[in-house]
């Protein structure tokens, strides 16, 4: 008997983890269960209360893992379906990708048993999630795909109060109340009452104080778009095939379709039209006798039109290659770009690519991807367009430097025909979502194929397209003369703040033990 104890406690707490990693992955799009992210960690809180530092580890990782593998499954399909990878070695990649975002969630079980049971630790659980959360999204190139946060962007009322915080804002309250809801079982469990009269009570109120702030946001600023400048948008979702996308004898079948659906919007007359990112597959700014069709097109349109198109640059003999957007303004006279600054690893550009030499790309344009060097708003008479090119999106960095330096739309150019029919096209739009409540910018995606999106600068979605469809989305945006949102002006001080906070405290609880050891 004294041996199967320890057994069944370790496999309880196996389980317990592992129903957070299910439960943390429910809670995201495109599934309909975004409540479980308010309890979703409380299992694996339950299982390492008792635990030590190494047991709390490896729980940690294996909830990480369980919710990565799950929630990110689809980039097996990406990698085998056009990266030419074996499934074994699409499995790989998975699994790497998933075991270093594991170490995040491990690393915050490892923290959290150096909590006690003090009236702070919820706010201590949440600060220090946070601080991972954004450790996780700048250390090396940056991956904060799916933030917990994230997991609320249609819960419009609740997330305003990322024009403050940020999406970080959110994931804090999620994580206190996991932390408080965690504390409460415990302590009945335990039959310690007495310590069991506000936790509760404080979840509400923040929650509810969130919410009242997201009423009066939300009326706020529909009051201001009735009254603000109207900018009609129309977006092409041309639907082509991403594997003849880049076929040289399908170029000019893209570019009639393009034509196409641009024409057939006019009845609506747009002051601007987005296409997709590199929805022209060829170089734009050297093919004279196909991008003489576009500019007779945008002419014709008397529109504003911005598109994506590779570019290159020769710079003492090398060729340097870019993922550009171009702005055509009305009546062709006017044209400027912007090149992609944040690349996708492994899919724009290989790290280290003298020691991995066998990691394929997944673009299909010849060489690698140099970032862009400039991060500024293209501009249309009296518009100013804040690009962002598809992975950009996730990067609130990005959105917020562009309307800082004076971008009242937000533009967002994406290709998710990579991912297929899987969850990741819904987890892509959710974060843009983020990024126009943050900055109370509307935002236009348009995506070669879903979805695309017209989003207000509440973050709601006002239209949006269906996969694999080819469509055309028109509609209203405001462009209102918002001031700029804390959160623009500050940007991250919330998180950095609970960063330090969390350094500090992790520090000091260190060389309290230490000291400890050594009195002894």
């Amino acid at each position: 008997m004294p041996f199967t104890r320890p057994s069944s406690q370790r496999c309880r707490g196996r389980l317990l983890a592992f129903l957070s990693g299910v439960l943390l992955t429910l809670s995201f799009s495109p599934n309909a269960f975004s409540f479980a992210g308010w309890f979703a960690l409380v299992p694996l809180l339950i299982a390492i209360r008792k635990a030590s530092p190494f047991q709390a580890f490896r729980l940690g990782l294996l909830t990480g893992l369980v919710h990565y593998l799950s929630l990110m499954y689809w980039i097996v399909a990406v990698l085998e379906h056009y990266g030419n990878l074996n499934m074994a070695a699409a499995l790989f990649s998975l699994l790497l990708l998933s075991l270093y975002l594991s170490l995040y969630t491990a690393l915050f079980t490892t923290a959290v048993t150096r909590l006690n049971d003090s009236p702070l630790s919820p706010f201590l659980l949440g600060g220090y999630w946070v601080a991972l959360e954004y450790l996780r999204a700048h250390v090396i190139t940056g991956f904060p795909w799916c933030l917990l946060g994230y997991s609320q962007y249609a819960r419009i009322h609740l997330i305003q109060s990322a024009d403050l915080f940020g999406v970080y804002g959110i994931s804090f309250l999620i994580v206190l109340t996991n932390g408080l809801v965690s504390r409460r079982i415990a302590m009945a469990l335990s039959r310690k009452t007495g310590a069991l009269r506000w936790d509760l009570p404080v979840a509400v109120l923040l929650i509810t104080a969130a919410w009242g702030y997201g009423h009066y946001r939300i009326s706020e600023i529909e009051v201001r778009a009735r009254a603000a400048r109207p900018v009609k948008a129309a977006v092409i979702q041309a639907n082509i095939d991403q594997s003849v996308k880049w076929d040289p004898n399908y170029q000019e079948k893209t570019i009639n379709a393009y034509t196409r659906l641009t024409r057939s919007a006019r009845g609506f007359h747009p002051d601007l039209i987005v296409w997709p990112e590199t929805a022209l597959p060829f170089f734009f700014q050297e093919d004279t006798e196909k991008a003489s069709k576009i500019f007779s097109l945008a002419a014709e349109s008397k529109a504003a039109l911005v598109f994506g198109s590779p570019a290159y640059r020769r710079q003492e003999g090398i060729v340097r290659y870019y993922n550009r957007a171009y702005l055509i303004g009305p009546q062709a006279c006017h044209v400027s770009s912007y090149d992609k600054i944040h690349l996708v690893p492994f899919g724009e550009y290989v790290p280290l690519k003298r020691y991995l030499p066998f990691i394929r790309r997944l673009v299909e344009a010849a060489g690698d991807f140099e970032p862009g060097e400039l991060l500024r708003p293209l501009k249309a008479g009296d518009l100013s367009l804040g690009v962002l090119i598809c992975f950009e999106a996730i990067f609130p960095e990005l959105a917020r430097g562009l309307v800082h330096e004076g971008a009242d739309l937000l533009v967002n150019l994406t290709n998710d025909a990579w991912f297929g029919r899987t969850s990741a096209p819904f987890q892509h739009l959710s974060m843009a979502v983020f990024r126009a409540v943050e900055n109370r910018r509307p935002m236009i995606r348009a995506a070669n194929t879903g979805f695309s999106a017209l989003i207000a600068p509440t973050g709601l979605i006002q239209a949006q397209s269906r996969l694999f469809v080819e469509t055309i989305l028109t509609g209203s945006m405001p462009v209102a003369t918002f001031q700029l949102t804390i959160y623009t002006r500050f940007g991250d001080v919330f998180a950095l703040t609970l960063l330090g906070l969390a350094a500090a405290h992790l520090g000091w609880m260190l060389c309290r033990r230490r000291l400890k050891g050594s009195v002894h």
